[in-house]
């Protein structure tokens, strides 16, 4: 966790919540990929639950960019 909270330094709030809904998809994706439409839609709910990984939360953060730029911060910092 403190490894990708130092990666996430100057992510806002939202940009947080992206990354981390990004990498929960990725591992519900591994789970369904290969998977007939038919054998998908008679899953349980528990078949689905695939833990996040690391690997997860690194690719997420390369798609999600930060949104606070440095000068936002700093005008934030200084009121």
């Amino acid at each position: 966790m403190d490894k990708i909270a130092e990666q996430m330094e100057g992510y806002s709030g939202a940009d947080i919540t992206n990354v981390c809904r990004d990498a929960s998809l990725m591992a519900m994706r591994r789970r369904i990929e290969g998977l007939t439409p038919e054998r998908y839609e008679t899953c349980q709910k528990d078949e689905m639950h695939m833990p996040t990984t690391m690997e997860d939360f690194e690719t997420a953060l390369t798609k999600v960019s930060k949104s606070v730029s440095a000068a936002d911060l700093e005008k934030y910092e200084n009121g």
